[in-house]
């Protein structure tokens, strides 16, 4: 079999045989070449310009090296060949169905980017190659990966507590952003990795050997630092409450519609919008005039769920938007609102292979001698997601109004 070594500033030598060579080459796959991984991110921290490209890379990097792991170990023998090259596949081309400048698209109501991958990778080119070479059902076993609902016992290395695109994004967008924050312990983690029986179900699953479970913890926090200093950054948020809302004002005016956006690059579709309606919001995005905070609360002092539907009822977030626009001298898409959908900050659920040779789950709730996940994860939550309001200009806004406001919406 013939190999190619890509350079990689993350990962060094990265190893692609073939079958990856010819996936990589579909015009499905160059396309992530020109979506960032990080979207506006990089109007914080300029580094931050790197690519799905060069992060679905990296993620099959990571599998190939588990999966040689897993091989050696004399109870993982079973790892056909086949079944390898769809795992790596899988780690290939998890992000293809990507909307330009990352999720913001997915915070408006677009369908999920997994849900937009399945027509790329079942059909067209990408599926006759898979087709060719792993066999017929190979597109529907990858997409089934993507997706987390494989049977197979490998579906922990692409959707999981533990899957490598988790491992590689913390690292290569720390690395990107020159941050200090996303400092994992790869090698203990995939060293460690193990197939196991596992307690609840008793069929073979991906499973960790409790030696790791201090890298595991730290990669947890690396998350949690991640989306509270880099991810959840206030103007990172502010750059993309209002690219959402220059998308969601596009497609109610029919300059693009929602079903075409995964096709655009970044580019193409800040193209796309500058030719056909340019807007003030589009030019000061682009000149990097970010909107500034008028308010913002962190989510400890907001009363539980009352707020929640400011990160998912886009259409009641614009009406509220334009309603305290004007109620504070502002014109139409000059007051933005923005609480970041709410994701599983430390999820975890995963066997463990115990010291004593049992095999236990360690979900969120912990073991003694193990952090207290559900809580901390909560406490943590609320220090790194906020409510905010920001504004095209200074303006002197009433919190209390604008929270009274916002509580009573409809």
């Amino acid at each position: 079999m013939r190999f190619e070594i890509l350079r990689d500033p993350v990962w060094n030598n990265i190893r692609v045989d073939e079958l990856t060579l010819s996936l990589v080459d579909t015009e499905v796959f160059q396309r992530l070449r020109y979506v960032r991984q990080l979207g506006w991110t990089y109007l914080v921290y300029p580094g931050a310009t790197h690519s799905r490209f060069e992060h679905a890379l990296g993620t099959h990097h990571l599998s190939r090296r588990t999966l040689a792991l897993l091989c050696e170990a004399e109870d993982s023998a079973s790892i056909g060949e086949i079944d390898q090259a769809i795992v790596r596949s899988a780690a290939l081309l998890h992000d293809v169905g990507h909307y330009p400048f990352s999720h913001a698209l997915e915070e408006i109501g677009a369908l999920h980017h997994e849900d937009v991958a399945r027509p790329l990778i079942t059909d067209g080119s990408v599926a006759a190659i898979l087709s060719s070479q792993l066999g017929d059902d190979a597109p529907e076993k990858i997409f089934d990966l993507i997706r987390g609902r494989s049977a197979s016992p490998l579906q922990g290395l692409i959707s999981g507590s533990l899957d490598l695109d988790k491992i590689e994004y913390l690292k290569r967008d720390a690395f990107m952003c020159g941050v200090p924050y996303g400092e994992i312990d790869v090698d203990r983690l995939t060293n460690s990795l193990v197939l196991v029986d596992d307690p609840e179900t008793g069929r073979r699953a991906l499973g960790v050997q409790e030696k790791a479970l201090s890298a595991l913890e730290s990669l947890l926090f690396a998350k949690y630092q991640m989306y509270r200093n880099v991810y959840w950054h206030h103007a990172v948020r502010s750059a993309t409450a209002m690219y959402k809302r220059l998308v969601e004002d596009a497609v109610r005016g029919d300059v693009v519609d929602v079903q075409s956006l995964a096709r655009h690059t970044d580019e193409g579709l800040m193209h796309t919008l500058e030719s056909d309606r340019p807007t003030p919001l589009l030019a000061a995005l682009k000149g990097r005039k970010l909107y500034k905070r008028a308010a913002e609360w962190p989510a400890a002092e907001l009363d539980g769920e009352k707020f929640e539907w400011i990160a998912t009822d886009r259409k009641r977030v614009a009406a509220a938007e334009n309603t305290l626009a004007k109620e504070f001298g502002l014109g139409p898409g000059e007051l933005l609102l923005d609480y970041p959908v709410k994701t599983q900050m430390l999820g975890l659920d995963i066997p463990v292979l115990r010291r004593s040779g049992k095999v236990e789950r360690l979900t969120g709730e912990g073991w003694i001698g193990t952090i207290n996940l559900p809580s901390l994860s909560e406490e943590l939550y609320k220090s790194a997601r906020w409510l905010r309001v920001f504004t095209a200009k200074r303006a002197k806004l009433d919190p209390r109004r604008v929270l009274e406001a916002l509580a009573h919406s409809r």
